[in-house]
């Protein structure tokens, strides 16, 4: 996938935020383990609000930078790869947060790489802020992934 504009760039990430959110959905009615379904419920609620803070920032961001062009930003169809993801029934909870990271990760990446591209300082520094934010959250699931296990 193509992207031209910041605008374009954005509302796809939140996007997949949303097939995110309906992959482990999917995958909490597959799954034998209480405690995995748990799991994936909490992350299926953690990405539907990700995706809409991000729609709320972009509603918010001002449109000169929303409108920002960039020439090589491409990614993978992570849709495709959200509808092709398949786990066992039995799977753990460490295949769920697995499997979360490496989405997330791809996500942030992504936007990482937008950022690094941007020929504003501005941009970028508004792009590596909304990474730092993805980032810290990716820290407070994991750590609420962790006491799960506590409990």
């Amino acid at each position: 996938m193509r992207f031209q504009q910041l605008s374009e760039l954005l509302g796809y990430v939140a996007t997949c935020r949303i097939e995110m959110s309906k992959l482990y959905s999917r995958l909490q009615v597959e799954a034998d383990s209480t405690r995995v379904k748990m799991m994936l419920e909490y992350f299926q609620q953690h990405q539907k609000g990700v995706a809409e803070k991000l729609e709320n920032y972009i509603d918010e961001a001002p449109k000169k930078v929303l409108d920002t062009w960039y020439k090589d930003i491409s990614f993978e169809d992570f849709v495709k790869r959200c509808h092709d993801t398949v786990l066992t029934a039995n799977m753990t909870e460490e295949d769920v947060l697995d499997l979360h990271l490496n989405l997330d990760n791809r996500l942030i990446e992504l936007l990482q790489k937008t950022a690094e591209h941007s020929s504003s300082i501005d941009i970028s520094g508004a792009l590596n802020d909304l990474v730092r934010v993805e980032k810290i959250q990716q820290q407070r699931l994991v750590h609420s992934c962790i006491r799960m296990d506590d409990i």
